[in-house]
Parts: structure tokens; sequence; C-alpha cells
């Protein structure tokens, strides 16, 4: 108990509530494979990540892997604090950091969302270690059904494996998202035959499934709920009972929703006259905005008789770049707005939140102002006010009744039987509108009532909510509230009725998974795109992400054919890949606006000979023909070049129709990446297409930090030979009339950061194969060691991690790669690299003939055979079901063919076994074992001096 009080961060007279103790309890005796924990907000459901780590580290049979998912890509979110400060207890805690299997200079592994371990695949690196992973929905579901949004087609078999093995999966606020967890939950119980065949399943690590709520919507397998002791506990008491005073505002229409949120807000400053933290919540980012601007002006509106005072506002909001919400995140600590935050604001100040604002990080006000929204999002916005109990909160809640337009107004007057059928429609219209504004009041009133203002606290909540979850015969959990002479109504269905309704979603299938499986098509008729399985369907807006480079793979004087252009971009891109922290989200419709605004503005400028940057922008000016944007699809395939020409859409006005529908249509649900001095990015990192600034920086910079690459300009094409960057990719940027290039274009990663799957045969110095292969085989038994597998299928992966890179013997290869003479094979070389002698050779395909002839692996049952083949072809993300025989000199043709045939047969066979997910985790250890090889290279002490010298493109081979 002291590691979990010393886990949780809780002084010696602490203690943890007695759910948590319960839950640490269940942990270490094993939970089911589906269970649900339901717990007010407030009282810490991030804990259970440090419940996983204890029960972990004694010795608990708990998955190795916990995924903590979040429904929105918030500013900052509570799972990722409570993971760092994990991993700082585990790298003071010597003994528990060897419980936990880490060796003394190894760090708890962390990969989220946000901060400093954002997207950095540690828990990619060992499948035999402690991980924790943080994302969202529509990142880890992605996934894990072998869509991966944003990784290579190679990488994605890799994501899925570890994450559909071994795994913890907990949902955070799984009331949001139904459909997301009902795919789990089928999953997980393996409910349609997803997992291996019966006697093999003992083999693959379990994954389970744990939901979290606070609004007693999700409730399946095994639930925790608050108990009679958890009621006892001095801080949950005081947390439940937190005085939250909520009273409604009911808007007779004369003023807009936006002034009405800024004067309920600046009423509760300034009736307190103190710095008091008003967070003001609001259901649209539009309005959210004005009303920014509107208290902004009352302040300094002595007109009206307002005093004039010092007030502090920030706006939080989705559809904003990552790199500025992190910057957010230090405002919202300066000014108190972090649960928990020592610090106290000067004056005033007030947050303007939308749903961004309602999930996913620990928000704490003084009082709050919002609109009306539904029952589940009420809930979450009263849990950021007052959260720790310590304050009299007062919440005002706008109740906007619609107002009938004239039209209207006449319909409702006249008869029914004498409506038009245009006016029967705008009266039904009304009335409905009246009626869901009705509806979602009523849920809110069914809390406790204390004359004019009800008792919106956590406890208050929870009571209808355990009515809810009753059977309604159960007459102890039957709250009686009396309204005159009468008892009031069951509030079941008024909440239910306030709710927000399931989507609808597709059912999961194995062909529908296998489809997604097959990761080496780029292209198959029966894989669907996976959107309705994370979140149903749904009528929200298509997305666009967008982010800006200043840097892009256009080449000035090219006369390649689109092709080309294509195939080049695409290596680009896959060497630069956009990173999260560069990323802004919002819907396709707001981007396809922006972007033609904006181009609008550029064109007119340059038709006025203005300059489009200022002096002391020092990049090239814009041309009416340059392309300025990529649109990049999910595979990070490059669907189409954007000019600005093209954006100033002239010409008949059918075709201009046309290819405004082109555009819009590409970038649903797509990337647009943008070139930098194209702007439209604000100072907050929001679309803007008529700001001014202009220097904000970008993800391919150096001083970035996040992404782990940069791009940089070379009128030479010399590469780096320093001991920070390694030059992984050149892209001609520009070419003479004679074809000759003038400069380039270099893609270059740190030298500590993993490079793309074949760039790891480029190092800083040499290594002989048997050399490579030994310390694979090496890894791959410590994995099975660790994993506790039978000593047949150790014996299996080590096999075929002594064959893994046989392929490389290849006289293609050594020269490809310019290995020296002297000492040949080598599986790692300097360079340069020469990809045209490759000529498509994929080595695993050639190291096949090698691991068929090796005593070790004869002795192998068929089966075993089997997998060590499909491993050896699969290690680089290929063999899903095809693997290229080109360039392969080591058989004819026919046999190359029935080799390849072979490759994709037997992979079917395997998956038919093993199941996907099963399938895709035995290739994860070969992966893991074979990367691992690779960076005790890199991380030679001997190895810090050299070059790689990689010459021309992307090397894949």
């Amino acid at each position: 108990m002291r590691n979990f009080r010393n886990a949780l961060g809780l002084a010696e007279h602490e203690s943890p509530f007695p759910w948590q103790e319960e839950l640490l309890a269940r942990f270490i005796d094993e939970i089911g494979k589906r269970s649900s924990l339901d717990i007010p907000t407030g009282l810490g459901k991030t804990s259970v990540i440090a419940a996983w780590l204890v029960a972990r580290s004694q010795g608990a049979a708990l998955p190795r892997r916990l995924v903590y998912i979040v429904d929105r890509r918030a500013v900052v979110d509570q799972a990722t604090r409570e993971a760092e400060k994990l991993r700082s207890w585990v790298d003071s805690s010597p003994n528990v950091k060897s419980q936990l299997g880490l060796a003394s200079d190894q760090s708890l592994p962390i990969s989220t969302l946000r901060g400093q371990y954002v997207d950095n695949r540690e828990w990619l690196e060992d499948p035999s270690a402690p991980a924790i992973i943080v994302g969202t929905v529509d990142m880890i579901g992605s996934r894990l059904l072998f869509e991966g949004y944003g990784v290579s087609r190679k990488m994605r078999p890799y994501h899925a494996g570890l994450l559909g093995a071994d795994t913890l999966f907990v949902l955070d606020e799984a009331h949001l998202v139904p459909p997301f967890e009902m795919m789990l939950q089928t999953l997980v119980m393996n409910d349609t035959g997803f997992g291996p065949d019966h006697d093999l399943a003992r083999l693959i690590p379990d994954f389970k499934l744990l939901s979290l709520s606070a609004t007693g919507r999700s409730a399946e397998g095994e639930v925790w709920r608050l108990t009679e002791a958890d009621l006892r506990h001095p801080v949950a008491k005081k947390r439940l009972e937190a005085t939250k005073r909520l009273s409604f505002c009911e808007s007779d229409g004369s003023k807009s929703l936006s002034e009405l949120l800024a004067e309920e807000a600046w009423s509760l400053a300034d009736r307190e006259a103190k710095a008091v933290r008003v967070i003001v919540f609001s259901n649209s980012r539009d309005v959210a905005k004005k009303a920014k601007e509107a208290i902004e002006q009352l302040t300094g509106d002595t007109k009206q008789g307002i005093n004039s005072m010092t007030i502090e506002t920030e706006l939080f909001v989705g559809a904003r770049r990552v790199r500025e919400r992190e910057q957010a995140a230090e405002w919202l600590d300066a000014h108190g707005f972090l649960a928990g935050s020592e610090k106290a604001p000067q004056h005033p100040t007030f947050l303007f939140a939308t749903s961004a604002g309602e999930v996913g990080v620990d928000l704490d006000a003084d009082h709050m102002v919002c609109d009306l929204v539904e029952w589940e999002r009420m809930v979450q916005r009263l849990g950021r006010v007052n959260r720790r109990g310590d304050g009299d909160a007062i919440v005002r809640v706008i109740v906007e009744w619609p107002s009938p337009d004239g039209p209207t107004q006449k319909a409702i007057a006249k008869l029914e039987a004498k409506r038009t059928k245009a006016e029967q429609a705008k009266v039904a219209l009304f009335r409905t509108y009246r009626h869901r504004v009705e509806t979602l009041r009523q849920a809110v009133v069914t809390l406790p009532q204390h004359g004019d203002w009800y008792d919106a606290s956590p406890g208050a909540i929870r009571d209808p909510i355990a009515t809810m979850l009753a059977p309604i015969s159960d007459p102890g959990l039957k709250r009686m509230m009396f309204i005159g002479t009468g008892m009031a109504p069951d509030p079941r269905p008024l909440i239910a009725a306030a709710t927000s309704p399931t989507p609808l979603r597709p059912a999961l299938t194995r062909p529908i998974v296998e489809a997604w499986s097959m990761t080496s098509l780029e292209k198959h008729t029966g894989r669907p795109a996976v959107a309705p399985w994370l979140r149903g369907w749904v009528d929200d807006d298509p997305q666009t992400t967008v982010i800006w480079r200043r840097y892009l793979p256009v080449c000035e004087n090219s006369s390649a054919a689109a092709k080309k252009q294509f195939a080049d971009a695409a290596e680009f891109f896959e060497q630069a890949p956009p990173h999260l922290s560069e990323t802004l989200e919002t819907e396709s419709r707001r981007v396809f606006d922006w972007l033609t605004k904006r181009a609008k503005t550029i064109l007119k400028k340059m038709d006025n000979e203005l300059p489009i940057g200022d002096d002391s922008d020092q990049s090239p000016q814009l041309q009416r023909d340059s392309i300025i944007g990529f649109v990049l699809g999910r595979a990070l395939s490059v669907e189409r070049f954007v000019s600005l020409e093209e954006l100033a859409f002239e010409g008949d006005k059918k075709a201009v129709d046309r290819r405004k529908d082109e555009l819009q249509r590409s970038l649903n649900n797509n990337t647009l990446v943008i070139d930098a001095r194209f702007g439209g990015l604000s100072e907050n990192g929001l679309l803007d297409d008529a700001t001014k600034f202009k220097h904000s920086s970008t993800g391919d910079d150096e001083d970035w930090g996040l992404t782990g690459f940069r791009v940089r300009l070379s009128e030479d094409g010399s590469r780096s030979d320093d001991r920070i960057w390694r030059t992984c990719f050149r892209f001609v940027s520009r070419l003479s009339e004679l074809g000759e290039p003038l400069s380039w274009l270099l893609v270059e990663k740190r030298r500590v950061s993993t490079t793309s799957e074949d760039a790891r045969a480029i190092t800083k110095t040499n290594q002989a194969l048997s050399t490579h292969q030994e310390w694979a085989e090496r890894e791959a038994k410590r994995l099975a060691k660790v994993l506790n597998l039978s000593p047949e299928y150790e014996q299996m992966l080590k096999v075929a991690a002594r064959s893994h890179d046989e392929g490389k013997q290849s006289l293609r290869w050594q020269n490809t790669f310019s290995a020296p003479a002297e000492g040949r094979p080598f599986a790692k070389t300097r360079g340069p690299v020469k990809p045209r002698l490759l000529d498509g050779y994929r080595h695993e395909f050639g190291s096949l003939p090698y691991l068929e002839r090796d005593p070790e692996f004869l002795s192998l049952s068929p089966d075993l055979q089997d997998l060590a083949l499909h491993l050896v072809s699969a290690h680089h993300g290929f063999a899903r079901p095809v693997i290229r025989t080109t360039g392969c000199e080591d058989a004819p043709p026919s046999a190359l063919e029935h080799r390849a045939r072979e490759v994709a047969l037997r992979f079917a066979r395997l998956q038919r076994r093993w199941g996907p997910w099963g399938l895709a985790w035995w290739e994860s250890l070969l992966r893991a074992a074979d990367q691992r090889a690779s960076r005790l290279l890199d991380e030679s002490p001997t190895n810090q001096e050299t070059n790689d010298n990689q010459e021309g493109g992307h090397v894949d081979g």
C-alpha cells in the first residue's frame, strides 16, 4: 500500500479512496476481459494508471501495455500528467523499476499525444516492457484496425500487433463514444472469432477493456462504483458535496447568446470584485470567440456605467494547431485553471471554451456560465467548476428558447387545417426545436432544488444516475422529492431523453478485419474506411488536417512526368511525415473556405504588384503558378498538388464549380500540407484568412524540437556530417535549363531517432551480417524469455532472427549499399547508396531459401516452419500478403513466382490459424528484435564520429 500511496503522490497522512484500493486489489487478483468504472468527475479516475503500474510491479497478470484513450484532442490531459509523474516515481524507485523488468538505465516508456513524449514510439521498442500510451479514439482505433492514420503501410501491422495483444485499453468518458466502446468489447470478448484457434489461444497475451464514465451510461461486465466507505472518506465527501448552485437565465431573444454569456460571466466577477476564475462554455466556436470579444468590450464600456478593469481572457477551442495548444496549457496553469494548481490569477480571469474543454483535461474554475446541451455534456461541464470542493460556485445556464420568425408566427396563428405544407413544416420545425430545449432543461431540473437554485454537486448528480441504473421497483434508491403534494416523477426517462442517442454502427466482421490487415496491398476493393467503426454513422462534418511547411517537394524547371513527381513527393513525405505537434484539425468546409479566401487575397496582391511577405521574410516570393500545397491521404499517399493559380477558379462557371467540388472532396478526411508563405495561421494557432501573422515556426524547422527531423536547402547537396543530424533523403528542388541540379532539399533526422524501416541499413559504421544477426538472435532470445514463450516457440523466434537478413548476401544488395569489398557480407553500411542498382530487390524475400536450409529450422514442426518463414518475409511490413520478386536472382523467374505465391498463401494460412492480431503480434517480436539490434549499433560508443553519406533518394531494399 505504501507503493500505491507514493505512486498517487499522497502524503503520509493521506489515504487513497476506498474504490482505488478495491481496484488495486482486483488488479492484483486479475480482472476479467471486460469491466467498467463508474465514478463521478473529480474523484481521480486517472489513478487507474497508477493502480495498473503498482499491480504490475507486484507480479499481477495484467497486460504489459496500458492504452489510455481520450475522445478529443484537448490542450493537455490528466492521463499524460499522471503518466509523467509515474515515470518520475519509477525512476526514483530502483526496487519498483526492477520489479517492472526495466533496466537501471531505462525509464518507463511513455508515448502520448502531448508533451515531451509526443509520438516518440517508445512503446514499439520493446514488446516485453511495460508501457503507457495515451491517444485519441481516432489515433488508437485506426492503428488497432490496421489503418493507422498517418502511419505508413509497412508500419501498420507493427502498431496493430502491439495494440491487439497484451494491452489494457482504458477508455475515458466511454459514454461519449459508444460505437468505439462496443467495437472494443466485440474484440475483447472475441464474439465473432477474431482470435487464434482454440489450441493456440493461451500463447497470445490477452487484451482487456476497462471503460471509465461519470454519467452511468456505460456499465458493462464487472462494474465498480462508489461504496459507503467512499462516501465517508473525508476528501471524497468534500468533493461529492462541493457547492455548485445552478440557476437558469431564460433568454427572450432580444440579445445574442454570446452577449448573454459575456454579461453573465462579467456579473460573476463584478459582483465579487475580486480575481475569480470563470469558465464560459458554449457549443459553438464562433459563439465562444464573440463572447470573448464581448466581455473585453464590456470591461471598458464606461458609457454603460461599467468601471474599466483589467481582466485576463483565453480561448479554449478545437481547430487549433497542437503547438499553440501546448503553449495555451502554460496559460491555464499560470492562471490556476488546472485542477490542483496552487497558482491564483491576479485579475478576473475568463476562459471561453467549447467541447474541447469538456473532457480529457482537469480544468477547474470558481464559477461557470454555459449554454444548455445534452445531459452527459452538462455533467462533464459541471465537473470543471469547484472541482475540489473548496469554494462556493455559481453556475448560470443560458436557456435559448426559439423565437419564431414572422412567417412562422403567422403559420402558428392559423388553424392547423388551413396551413400550407410549407407552413406546417415551419411550425413542426419550431416545435421540435422548442421541445428539444424543454427536454434538455427537464433533465437538469431533476437535481435537488433549493429555492431559486439547483444543487449541481457531484453527489446530487450521482443520485438521479443511481436511480436511473437501479430497477424501478427498488424503493431504496427512489429519491423522494415533493412538489406541492405529489412526488416528483422518476428521473430516468427525463435523463435518457436528454442524453445523446447512441449512433448506429456497422458490424465488425472477420472478413473486413482481414481486408484491413492486408497492408501490403495499396488498394483493396473490400477495405472500407474505418471511421464508422470508431464513431458510428454520424452527421459530423468531414475533417481536414492542415500543417504548414517551409519546404515542399517541388522541383523548379522539372520536366518529369506527373507519375514521377507524385512518386518523389511520396518519398519526401515518407521521410518527413506530418507530425502531430504541427497539425491543426478542423472541418473540411472551413479549410476550403479559408484556402480560397486566402488565395484570393494573395492573388489580388500579385495583380497589384504588392509583396506577399514583409521585409523580414527572406523566402522567395510566391508566383501565380506556384505549387502551394499537397493533399495527403490517410496512408501518406500524395492525392493531389494544389497550385495558387487553380485557386483563382477562373473560367467557365460549370468547369469552376466542378473544380471546386473536386478540391473540396479531396480535402475530406485528408491532410493538407501548405506552403508557409501562404500564411493564414493566427498567432494563437487558428485558421485566419486575414491574419498578418507571418513567422510561426513550422514542423520542418530545426528548432521545432518534436518531429525528430528537419529539412534544409543545400546548393551542392552535401550531407550533414555532425553528431546530431544524419541525411536520410535528398530531393532536387531546382534544375538548370540543361537538367542539372542547382539546389537540393535535404531531409535530416536526429541520429538518436528511429529512421524508416528500410533506412536502418544505413548506419554510422559498417556491421558484418553475421554480427547483426547474432545481435538480433540474442534479442529474440531475451524477448522469448521475458514473455515466457515455450521452448519450441523460443527456438522458432531465434531461428527466424538468425536468418532474417540472409538475403543481404546478394551481390546486388552489397553493391547498392557500397559495402566494402573486404569483409563482405555486411548488414549495415555507411553507404553511399545507389538505389538504381537495387531494382526493387527485397532482401526479406531473398532470405527465405537460406532459412529453409537451416538445420535448426528443419527440426521445427511444419506449423512453426510456416510461422518462421512468414516472420522473415514480413519483418519490413511486406508479405501481407504480397512481396516483390524484382531484382531477385537466386532462382529462375518461375521459381520466384512460386515462392511469392507461397508467401501469400502462407499469410492466409497463418492468419486463419492465429487471427489477425495474433499473427501481427508474432511479427512484432521479430521486428522489435531486429530494430533493437540496429539501435545497439547506432548507440555504440565507438560509433559517434562517422557519416552515413547516403546518395540519391530513399532506399527500399
